[in-house]
């Protein structure tokens, strides 16, 4: 492929797996041409930043925690459920960077991550055949016939919730939430009286110290920026294109095309066909991006995926997410690593130890259980130790309320506890104590 045949709407010349059947096109079009004259909800300059920032990550200075929900939701919607998901992030990078001594690289799933693919077109809910759930983009959770009509009035719907909760971040990140004084005000009550918010609140006076001994000898923490705000990036899977083509606007600097609905997107396990109008679609942005491999892709596969979404070789452009599942990470992963290294590409490396680890309980729950999460990331660093390659990053879902959903833990969660606060609409999340004690011992990796 010729980059500069390149279009916003090259893709539909090519095969566009997971996408809805609109039962009006004409709807979904006038929809989609309303989208194309909104204001951009991020623009170019802060995707360009957020490239620079990936490119101390491929180069072993920084490391990236993506992490947020499975999937938003318009039902569960609202300041306290976005400031709750930032600050167990926030908890985490904090954590990450204390125990490490790098910087941490903070990009959440969030204003964007509306759409989910799915193994199958159809569900079969009390023996009648309707559409799978696709996310709150396309459809409604509602387990009936009419509720999984995909209704395109639903992407200006997610435009507007995406609007409305990047001012919310921008407002937490830059107006003194993110203060690193307020380390301890982060805690929420469930966590501090947990196992992992006792060692939190631990490492958090250990930070005051810190900082009162650089004010006791005559620093200036007032003036420094870098203490009171964080930059937070948002990502999401760029799944239904006709959204993602209707937010592409071309930069008035640089005559780039920026998709303008996040700062990072990436291409999902199911749609990263050489071929396919997703990888033709990413190719053709300037954002950074990044895609998912699973454990049945191949090193030429993704050679050929380096070459089309990173032609130039430009660090901080492209991510690769190893999402293998435990067990698997040391046959298939290091064939990749070895071809990516051969061929030039200066890649971050970062795994995603959630999808290859999901399996029904004997309740019919879906679930993962933390051991299996932290054993494939123990996997993936040591294929990178061993490979002489970055373990760039880790690609988590969790939410910041106290949910039974994925099984163990420090303080275990155990399948008699699920039913109990089981609220995710489609994949199980780690619940803040698990996610702090998974970047306590990721923390502990970096180090070693």
């Amino acid at each position: 492929m010729d980059i500069q045949q390149w279009s916003p709407d090259s893709w539909r010349e090519h095969r566009a797996d997971q996408q809805p059947d609109w039962p009006d096109e004409a709807a979904f079009e006038r929809v989609l041409k309303q989208l194309s004259g909104v204001p951009p909800l991020v623009f170019a300059g802060e995707a360009r930043s957020l490239q620079s920032s990936l490119a101390e990550v491929s180069a072993g200075r920084a490391f990236l925690l993506q992490a947020g929900d499975c999937a938003e939701s318009f039902h569960d919607f609202s300041a306290d459920t976005i400031r709750d998901n930032l600050r167990v992030i926030l908890q985490m990078a904090v954590v990450l960077t204390y125990g490490s001594g790098v910087p941490v690289v903070k990009v959440g799933r969030v204003a964007g991550q509306f759409a989910k693919p799915r193994s199958a077109a159809y569900e079969n809910v009390g023996g009648i055949e309707i559409p799978s759930f696709r996310g709150h983009m396309v459809n409604d959770d509602a387990p009936a016939l009419e509720a999984r009509v995909p209704d395109p009035e639903r992407l200006l719907a997610c435009y507007n919730q995406a609007a409305a909760t990047l001012n919310l971040l921008r407002a937490f990140t830059k107006g003194g939430f993110a203060d690193l004084s307020q380390v301890h005000v982060w805690n929420q009550e469930f966590v501090a009286s947990s196992a992992e918010g006792r060692r939190y609140e631990a490492l958090a006076a250990e930070i005051e110290r810190a900082l009162r001994f650089m004010k006791a000898c005559g620093i200036d923490l007032a003036s420094e920026q870098r203490l009171h705000q964080v930059e937070f990036w948002t990502s999401h899977e760029a799944l239904i294109l006709g959204y993602e083509e209707a937010l592409t606007r071309r930069d008035s600097l640089t005559g780039d095309w920026y998709d303008c609905s996040a700062h990072l997107l990436w291409i999902g396990e199911r749609t990263r066909g050489l071929e396919g109008a997703h990888v033709e679609f990413l190719r053709g942005v300037k954002n950074p991006i990044a895609c998912k491999l699973g454990p049945a892709a191949t090193a030429e596969e993704t050679v050929a995926l380096c070459a089309l979404l990173d032609p130039d070789r430009t660090p901080g452009r492209l991510t690769l997410i190893s999402r293998m599942g435990a067990g698997k990470v040391a046959d298939a992963l290091p064939p990749l690593v070895r071809a990516v290294k051969a061929a030039g590409h200066p890649v971050v490396w970062a795994v995603d130890p959630m999808h290859g680890n999901t399996f029904g309980s004997p309740s019919g729950r879906k679930t993962r259980h933390f051991d299996d999460v932290m054993t494939e990331i123990k996997e993936f660093f040591a294929v990178h130790r061993a490979e002489g390659t970055v373990p760039g990053g880790v690609h988590i879902e969790l939410t910041g309320g106290d949910v039974t959903e994925c099984l163990g833990g420090a303080e275990e969660v155990l399948e008699a506890h699920l039913d109990s606060r089981y609220t995710t609409m489609c994949d199980p999340r780690l619940n803040a104590r698990q996610s702090l004690d998974l970047a306590y011992r990721i923390a502990e990796l970096l180090r070693d």
